[in-house]
């Protein structure tokens, strides 16, 4: 069962952010979409998880992203502190970190939600626009 006092926290977080259109998914599992208009682009949607001790976030950054080199993101990862770029067969680039549960507090959240933002804009940067030769 996850600490009540983290699900607290996440929960008053999220509700004092309307931008991020959270929705409440289960007693510890949110989904988060952050709106293109606040990133430039693209929407974002962002899982959070309470679960193992951890609150754990994740996001799909690129979907098929064939055109880019995951062997980088093992270096990215290197340079990273609490989130990780990973890649699946189909080439889908995702943004995950967790940060202990016990102690969390708003600010905590904040800078995890962040860094898995930050985490998708670099990834994002990393296409060329369609126009650009």
């Amino acid at each position: 069962m996850p600490p009540v006092a983290a699900v607290d926290e996440i929960e008053t977080y999220l509700s004092e952010l309307p931008t991020l259109r959270a929705r409440r998914l289960a007693h510890a599992e949110w989904g988060i979409t952050v709106p293109a208009d606040e990133l430039d682009g693209e929407p974002l949607d962002v899982g959070l998880r309470v679960a193992d001790g951890l609150l754990r976030a994740q996001a799909v950054a690129l979907h098929g992203a064939g055109d880019l080199d995951p062997w980088m993101l093992l270096w990215w990862n290197r340079q990273t502190r609490l989130v990780r770029f990973g890649c699946t067969r189909s080439r889908d680039i995702w943004v995950h970190g967790e940060v202990p549960a016990s102690g969390l507090d708003a600010r905590g959240v904040d800078r995890l939600l962040g860094l898995i933002v930050e985490g998708v804009l670099a990834v994002r940067g990393l296409r060329q626009p369609a126009d650009a030769g």
